[in-house]
C-alpha cells in the first residue's frame, strides 16, 4: 500500500479492509500455489471437522461457497481421498460428505500453512492486538450476516 494515500482514505475502515483483504488473498493464493489444493478446500475440511458430516448444499452454505462450485470442490476432495461421499439415507437424492483420516491429516498441514499466512499478515501486531482485531472483525461480520 502506498503510505502516501490520502489521510481521509487511511481513516476509512471500508477502504482499509478492502486493501487488507486484497493483500490477505494474495498471501493465501501464494501459500497454496505450490500445492494442488486451494483455500476453499481448507474451508470445507474445517467445516466437516468441526460440525461433522454434512450435505453438499449445507456445506456450501456454511462455507459461503456458491452451489455452482461446491460439487466440483467436493469432487476434488473426494478424488484426493480427503472426504467420502455417500447417499443420505433420509433422501437418496442428497449426498452426505464426511472427512476421512487423510482429510484430517491434510487439514493439519493446511492449518500450519495458514498460521504462517496469519503471522505474515499480522506481523506488526502484538498477540493481544491480533486477538482483539479478530474479535472486532468477527463482531462486524456477524452483525452483517444477520442482515442477509
Amino acid at each position: 500500500m502506498d503510505e502516501d494515500a490520502p489521510t481521509r482514505l487511511r481513516a476509512t475502515p471500508s477502504w482499509l479492509i478492502t486493501h487488507i483483504a486484497t493483500y490477505a488473498g494474495r498471501l493465501l493464493t501464494d501459500a497454496f500455489e505450490t500445492s494442488e489444493w486451494r483455500r476453499y478446500h481448507y474451508a470445507l475440511l474445517t467445516a466437516l471437522a468441526e460440525f461433522g458430516p454434512s450435505s453438499q448444499a449445507a456445506l456450501g452454505r456454511r462455507c459461503q461457497i456458491d452451489r455452482s462450485y461446491i460439487v466440483e470442490a467436493v469432487n476434488e476432495l473426494a478424488d484426493g481421498g480427503l472426504v467420502s461421499r455417500a447417499p443420505d439415507p433420509a433422501d437418496r437424492r442428497r449426498n452426505i460428505i464426511t472427512i476421512t483420516e487423510a482429510g484430517t491429516r491434510k487439514l493439519h498441514v493446511f492449518a500450519k500453512t495458514l498460521d504462517g499466512v496469519q503471522d505474515t499478515l499480522l506481523a506488526p501486531l502484538a498477540p493481544a492486538e491480533r486477538g482483539q482485531l479478530v474479535e472486532l472483525l468477527d463482531r462486524v461480520l456477524t452483525h452483517h450476516w444477520r442482515d442477509r
